[in-house]
């Protein structure tokens, strides 16, 4: 049993807890669209660039889910179509978070980017708040390159896309999934599906697994019989001195002024606790090993969750894969620490590999 709370824990603490929010459920645009109009003022943790336009936009996944993100251009650009790169994550951020300062930041260095709010969070759509799901959350790269293959500045035969933290693991599996990506980049990623199942470093038997299901299964009772969503626990308001390091990382990002935003599950929220009954039957990265196109795969030297990326690697196969090793990073320096994001590295390998 103190496997099953540990573990629950860990990964609560690693999306940021779950919350349900049926109010204040977004009214995005149901139609794609790529103007300017209504876009707010710079809500972002990251200094705004003077050498990139932003513009708000909306498109519809499959399952018609309306989501909503940032496309960011180039100022100093002709009427040549772009290679374009969608941006998702970490699991429990929005994208004025490390997604956007990654898509800003490739903008500057001449690509079309998107970050994006994936199902059920931010600014997305989705009538059950703070949800997460294997299969939905991979079918949202691929809305993106949907929406992006309509842009006519854009070459549809030159889209990649970037996946930070447990949105890494989507991204792999979109590659996977959807030919259309012609080149990944995973950065500090997570593998939720087995994060969900085995808890941190595989610490759970097939019991504890069991009993998870049973919790899970129990609280999904409940919910029905009281018409609410349970909340999971998430980041604690303060801390006491004595949490994990790994959580002392994720509150300087996600509770401090130096990543917080309001929409963001993992500052201000909670998932919702049901949502791991998917994550913990579903393994995202079943068939990584399929992945014909590009991939690269970026993770910090001193970063608790380094062997996700590790293992995952050791699965693709074919030889246009690398797997790079920050010295000296974390887990959470990858989300914005620019003296640590290997931009130089990620821009030459889309250069590389849409073209």
């Amino acid at each position: 049993m103190k496997k099953i709370i540990l573990s629950l824990i860990a990964i609560t603490v690693l999306a940021g807890g779950y919350y349900f929010m049926k109010k204040d459920t977004p009214t995005a645009e149901s139609k794609s669209t790529d103007t300017a109009e209504n876009t707010p003022q710079w809500d972002k943790v990251f200094p705004q660039s003077d050498k990139v336009e932003t513009h708000r936009v909306s498109f519809q996944n499959r399952f018609g889910i309306v989501l909503v993100g940032n496309i960011y251009l180039p100022k100093d650009r002709d009427n040549k179509k772009f290679p374009a790169i969608a941006v998702s994550g970490p699991f429990g951020a929005v994208k004025e978070q490390a997604s956007g300062l990654y898509a800003q930041t490739l903008a500057e260095r001449g690509f079309v980017t998107l970050a994006f709010d994936p199902s059920f969070t931010g600014e997305s759509g989705g009538d059950v708040r703070n949800v997460a799901s294997p299969d939905i959350n991979t079918e949202d790269f691929s809305a993106a390159v949907d929406f992006l293959s309509t842009l006519s500045y854009v070459d549809k035969d030159k889209i990649g896309i970037i996946g930070i933290c447990g949105f890494g693991g989507f991204g792999l599996n979109a590659a996977a999934q959807d030919t259309r990506i012609k080149a990944t980049v995973t950065s500090t990623m997570y593998d939720m599906t087995r994060v969900s199942a085995k808890g941190y470093n595989d610490s759970m038997s097939a019991d504890d697994l069991y009993k998870l299901r049973q919790s899970l299964n129990a609280q999904r009772t409940e919910d029905a019989m009281k018409g609410t969503y349970a909340e999971a626990p998430g980041l604690p308001d303060k801390l006491t001195g004595n949490e994990p390091l790994f959580v002392k990382e994720y509150f300087e990002y996600y509770k401090t002024p130096r990543g917080f935003h309001k929409r963001s599950i993992n500052s201000n929220g909670h998932w919702n606790t049901t949502s791991a009954l998917s994550l913990i039957t579903q393994p995202i990265l079943a068939y990584s090993d399929t992945i014909k196109s590009a991939v690269l795969m970026i993770h910090g030297e001193k970063a608790h969750s380094r062997y996700f990326s590790e293992d995952a690697f050791k699965k693709l196969t074919g030889e246009n894969k690398e797997l790079y090793i920050v010295p000296d990073a974390n887990h959470v320096d990858l989300y914005d620490n620019l003296e640590k994001i290997p931009f130089d590295k990620i821009e030459e390998f889309f250069k590389t590999n849409l073209k």
